[in-house]
């Protein structure tokens, strides 16, 4: 800015941080108006590395502005020529980096700025963001009606993605040299790996206390906020976070025999020397225990054990303990703290974060429940090492669907890298937290699923009937089974509706397929129900209204819609045509 100085950086300094990039850029991504472009020139002049705006090389090449490609060809193929420059400057040398405001939407990437960077996040609060862009009114996705409106909602979309980088770093009012002081000084202590302050790790780095790679994400709830930790080794790490939380807090550890018997012991000890109390209360496993006994068995020894509104029940388990102990904890003295520990695939990307909790009546799944949403999840993908092959593949059922209902990209990532989200490591990594962050986008925005909320419940119309009509035996069908059943049908019965591509059906019933997974009414063992019994179980489903049942269709893959008005008749003609296919 004018009259700004520019600080120097010592040549020993500037040299140690270059040395410690080893090769790797910069790449600096957010909202547009964040200050990308005005923040990376002036740092790569500081550290002597070129610098490149994404958004120039596509005008460059394209010989129009970003504005007139928007217009003339649409978003679809200004986002796929994006992807390709990307691709292409991230392979082409060591540099500062600027990026477009959508480009780190992007699943491959993402994986490529990791590969081959260190991604910051410049993030301005709302009123610095919007004093800005009403500088530059030409954006493409800005061209509406009410700008605040739309800023926020883009906000509300992109945030929990933006929070994968490596880094965030404020974007404040003021001279730009402030924030490439700041952007110095964080790669520094990431890059030589310099003592934490007490909050611990940042955002999508390695912890340096423990050596382990882990992401953080927000769900954005106004005063009710909360993170969602993901990565390796947060066992032993649960008692110093939640003692952050609630100090000296007295903790009851709802379980399963079964996770008790493995993690219920280092929980413990974790939680102890954090200076917690805790008391460890386990159910059965299996669905079974989302029952109205279990849930008064619980709560009764919740109340033996003293906990109280400002203490901290732990759910420590899979979607079924999650929901058993949230229901719990809602219950509880009208509302216990809640901090939820997934340790199955299904309920680290789904079940755990969001708020609903419930248990099952005779008449249907998850119909008695509440929302309540908690302090904090702890995401340890070390658990996920000690599941079945089936339980993975069950949680992998959910961590597909969110491609599947909007993010295309992140669809085409998982059909070429399943195999190494199975074997581990980064990749398992990024899928969880790409889960993470497109459910914590959908619950900031409609919290209590009023509305696009709806949306992750993709085959769970279908899911939910099959389950209660094999009384929820586990042996036969898991959740996550009839999920993959469930979402491969409302691929099937959009198609039929003339929604959908044939194509995209027979490419999702095709991946799931391939992974191991169920995809036809056939594939569940003994079941023998008919079509008028289907919809019989469908009509208890709790998103029915007023009679009427409601599904979650695609017109294709990372596109779907909230369908009220589905006949009766053309669901039960499609359920007949499903039990014959063979």
């Amino acid at each position: 800015m004018p009259g700004a100085q520019m600080s120097q950086l010592a040549p020993l300094d500037r040299d140690r941080l270059v040395a410690a990039l080893g090769g790797r850029s910069i790449v600096l991504v957010g909202m547009m108006g964040a200050g990308k472009t005005s923040v990376g020139r002036r740092l790569a002049s500081k550290l002597g590395l070129p610098f490149v705006d994404a958004d120039a090389e596509i005008e460059a090449g394209a010989q129009m502005t970003v504005p007139e490609i928007f217009a003339r060809f649409g978003e679809a193929y200004f986002r796929d020529g994006e992807r390709k420059v990307l691709a292409r400057l991230m392979a082409d040398g060591q540099k500062v980096l600027a990026t477009g405001g959508g480009a780190f939407m992007n699943e491959n990437t993402r994986q490529r700025i990791a590969e081959r960077g260190v991604s910051i996040w410049l993030k301005p609060d709302f009123e610095v963001l919007m004093r800005r862009v009403r500088k530059r009114s030409n954006r493409p996705l800005l061209q509406t009606d009410d700008l605040d409106e739309t800023v926020r909602r883009l906000l509300a979309e992109r945030s929990p993605i933006y929070g994968l980088a490596d880094l965030t770093i404020e974007s404040r009012d003021g001279p730009h040299e402030s924030v490439v002081d700041a952007i110095v000084t964080a790669l520094l202590r990431r890059l030589e790996g310099a003592k934490e302050d007490e909050r611990g790790a940042a955002p999508g780095q390695t912890n340096i206390a423990t050596g382990k790679e882990q992401r953080e994400i927000e769900v954005s709830l106004g005063r009710r906020s909360y993170k969602i930790i993901i990565g390796e080794g947060l066992i032993a790490e649960a008692g110093d976070r939640i003692a952050r939380l609630a100090p000296g807090a007295n903790c009851a550890i709802v379980t399963d025999d079964h996770v008790a018997a493995i993690y219920g012991e280092a929980l413990s000890k974790s939680l102890a020397a954090a200076g917690l109390r805790a008391t460890l209360i386990a159910v059965p496993p299996g669905e079974s225990s989302k029952s109205y006994r279990q849930f008064e068995r619980v709560c009764d020894e919740l109340i033996v054990a003293h906990v109280e509104r400002r203490d901290i029940v732990i759910a420590l388990g899979g979607g079924v303990v999650g929901d058993l102990a949230g229901f719990c904890a809602a219950s509880l003295r009208r509302g216990v703290r809640l901090v939820q520990m997934p340790t199955t695939l299904l309920a680290q990307v789904d079940s755990s974060v969001g708020g609903k909790t419930a248990i099952n009546s005779p008449h249907g799944k998850n119909l008695i429940g509440a929302f309540h949403q908690p302090s904090l999840v702890l995401a340890d993908t070390d658990l996920l090492d000690t599941l079945s092959p089936r339980e993975f593949r069950a949680g992998y059922a959910e961590t597909v669907k969110y491609g599947l209902i909007g993010d295309r990209p992140f669809f085409d990532w998982l059909e070429g890298g399943w195999r190494e989200v199975f074997a581990g490591g980064t990749a398992r990594l990024n899928a969880v937290a790409t889960s993470c962050a497109a459910k914590a986008a959908l619950v900031a925005a409609d919290e209590t699923e009023q509305d696009e909320r709806a949306l992750l419940n993709l085959g769970h119309t279908f899911a939910h009937a099959f389950e209660r009509l094999v009384d929820y035996d586990g042996a036969r069908l898991v959740h996550g089974e009839a999920v993959a059943i469930g979402m491969a049908a409302a691929f099937r019965f959009s198609r039929s509706l003339g929604l959908c591509s044939g194509q995209d059906a027979v490419r999702v019933e095709n991946h799931l397929r391939l992974v191991g997974l169920p995809t036809e009414i056939r594939d569940i063992p003994d079941f023998a129900a008919p079509p008028e019994a289907i919809l019989a179980a469908m009509r208890q489903d709790k998103k029915v209204e007023r009679g009427r049942l409601t599904f979650i269709l695609a017109r294709g893959i990372g596109e779907t819609l909230i369908a009220k008005d589905v006949a009766e008749a053309d669901v039960g003609a499609f359920l007949a045509e499903e039990l014959q296919r063979r």
